[in-house]
């Protein structure tokens, strides 16, 4: 049956047509809908994981048992699950592993643009690119044939474009092979220093096998046009290549881009004129051409950050654009925020108050940091804000401690956020960590979590009670806090800083979005009382602005939260009667 599908959407029909059994993921913006999507069918048992690590030594552990199995992440995620994916490097599988990162190209949706291409070379461990939806699926499926054939772990690299762009795709039948009896092989799967130096050398040969595979895989292939140019590219670079150049060049098309192939290569150097190489962000392909001796052009012409385009290939390699419509006005800037009724939004207005300073994590509240309210120092990575009060209190000593805090969500604390609490209680600082408690995954679109109390499919599960874990955890002062009652922020954070001990303030109100939310009916200005102060765009919520120097809400965007009532002294703002 033909379909249209996402990049994402087809990547999961393949997991489902190739028999997967078992996948866990966390979610992560471009990977996020594959694992979605696979949970929509009921043969493949699907999970949210707690963070990354967990969810490759998960999908390793369905392999050991003899299953097919998968973890997806995005590209910051891979270097959460680094550690187990160098050592099942050298266990190698029992049924077949498929890994999925997903790139982000020009940061959409992430703190840093890296290459992951680079952990399949670090960790020796084949990498397959899809170039649109059909290769997704049919990649996905290929690679737990390598897989098994091989008896290594397959990474598939998807980026923004490919997982949010839609083409046609031929779906088929489930085809579930037979379980693989797990046999106890201590050699093969402990890897204590005696055997792992004995695994090393069945990685060089696997990778010695995978490179002649690459020569005559169909994975890979050539399109011969006009001989004056030839192009090397992989993934969306390949589509952008084909729209500009259509015949007008030869192209070799990578879809394994580790191991790469050389014989392939050359030969079809030989057969060009000139060599250019088309990739997005670091010379992989170009580095490998120049190792064989080849003259090729590749970032000397393009650039080494950001996506690519039809566009920019046409102009840095002089040639003219394809016809294409473009808008006659600029569309102005506008900057993301956070959504009206945030529960976020009166925490982080305490916290510019108090002229904190507030070291911050990975989520929605990121955007705390965004003008007017302005209240983040620093955002790292997942976890990071719980450990850095730590190290910033101890470096600063007292007086950094009266007035710093960490901020992390409810999911991003069970990532890796308990942790960074651990060396808190251990080697005590004084030091006020912050949990935005919003009851769901939110900047990711609402995936559940282990502090919810539901499962990936909505069911009832496991719920993890964050008091009484940081209790637990040696944090005797856990106070919780409704972010929209200004007030009770205000005390509760002057309390806890002020405090001799370490402490944990979790500010719980459920996502404003999320659907069993009801609100309030949205406020009105009474223009008589409106004196034009701006007390209420100080909290930068988008449903308020200002008109004829007089405040005015959007009632199609206000919940009624009430936060902005609170700021006016004249008592301006006003809840609609029902």
């Amino acid at each position: 049956m033909r379909e249209l599908m996402l990049g994402n959407k087809a990547l999961a029909r393949g997991l489902y047509e190739a028999g997967c059994s078992v996948i866990s993921s966390y979610p992560g913006t471009p990977s996020t809908e594959v694992t979605e999507e696979a949970a929509k069918y009921d043969e493949i048992y699907c999970e949210w994981a707690p963070n990354e690590k967990v969810a490759m030594e998960a999908a390793f552990g369905a392999s050991l048992a003899g299953k097919r199995s998968f973890c997806g992440m995005k590209h910051v995620g891979l270097n959460v699950a680094a550690d187990p994916l160098f050592t099942c490097s050298y266990t190698g599988v029992n049924g077949g592993l498929v890994i999925c990162v997903a790139d982000d190209p020009a940061m959409h949706s992430s703190q840093n643009e890296q290459d992951s291409r680079h952990y399949a070379i670090a960790a020796k461990v084949p990498m397959l690119e899809p170039a649109d939806s059909a290769e997704a699926l049919s990649f996905t499926k290929a690679a737990f044939e390598i897989s098994e054939q091989f008896d290594t772990p397959v990474i598939i690299r998807m980026c923004t474009r490919i997982a949010h762009s839609q083409s046609i795709v031929e779906t088929s039948e489930r085809v579930c092979p037979p379980s693989r009896p797990y046999e106890k092989n201590i050699a093969k799967y402990v890897m204590m220093p005696g055997n792992a130096i004995r695994r090393h050398p069945f990685v060089e040969a696997r990778t010695a096998k995978l490179r002649e595979f690459a020569e005559t895989s169909g994975l890979n292939r050539v399109e011969m046009g006009d001989t004056k140019l030839g192009i090397i590219t992989s993934s969306t670079s390949y589509q952008y290549a084909k729209e500009v150049f259509g015949e007008k060049a030869s192209i070799l098309k990578l879809g394994m881009i580790h191991p790469l192939p050389e014989t392939l290569i050359l030969d079809f150097a030989a057969k060009v004129e000139k060599l250019v190489i088309v990739e997005e962000l670091d010379p992989i392909i170009e580095n490998h051409c120049r190792k064989l001796g080849l003259a090729v052009e590749g970032k000397d012409l393009l650039p080494m950050e950001g996506e690519f385009s039809q566009n920019l290939l046409a102009e840095k390699l002089g040639l003219e654009a394809p016809a294409a419509r473009k808008l006659d006005e600029t569309i102005p800037v506008r900057p993301p925020v956070m959504c009206a009724g945030c529960p976020h939004r009166g925490l982080f207005y305490t916290l510019a108050k108090n002229k904190c300073t507030v070291l911050g994590d990975i989520g929605c509240y990121t955007l705390g940091a965004v003008a007017p309210l302005s209240s983040m120092d620093m955002t790292l990575c997942m976890g990071a804000s719980i450990s850095a009060v730590h190290g910033f209190n101890k470096a600063a000593g007292p007086d950094s401690e009266k007035k710093t805090v960490a901020v992390i969500g409810d999911s991003t604390f069970m990532h890796s956020g308990m942790t960074g609490l651990a060396n808190i209680a251990y080697n005590q600082s004084n030091s006020t960590v912050i949990i935005l408690d919003n009851s769901i995954t939110g900047m990711t679109g609402h995936q559940q979590n282990p502090t919810t109390g539901y499962n990936i499919k909505g069911d009832p599960a496991g719920k993890i009670d964050l008091e009484s874990l940081c209790r637990a955890m040696g944090i005797n002062r856990v106070t919780v806090v409704d972010p929209y009652d200004l007030a009770a922020c205000d005390r509760v954070l002057k309390e806890e800083l002020a405090a001799e001990e370490p402490s944990v303030i979790i500010s719980r109100r459920p996502c404003a979005l999320l659907k069993y939310v009801k609100h309030n009916p949205p406020l009105v200005v009474e223009a008589e009382k409106c004196i034009g102060c701006r007390s209420c765009m100080r909290l930068g919520c988008p449903a308020i602005s200002m008109k004829d120097k007089k405040a005015v809400i959007d009632a199609t965007q206000c919940v009624g939260c009430g936060v902005c009532a609170q700021l006016c002294r004249l008592d301006a703002l006003k809840e609609v009667a029902r």
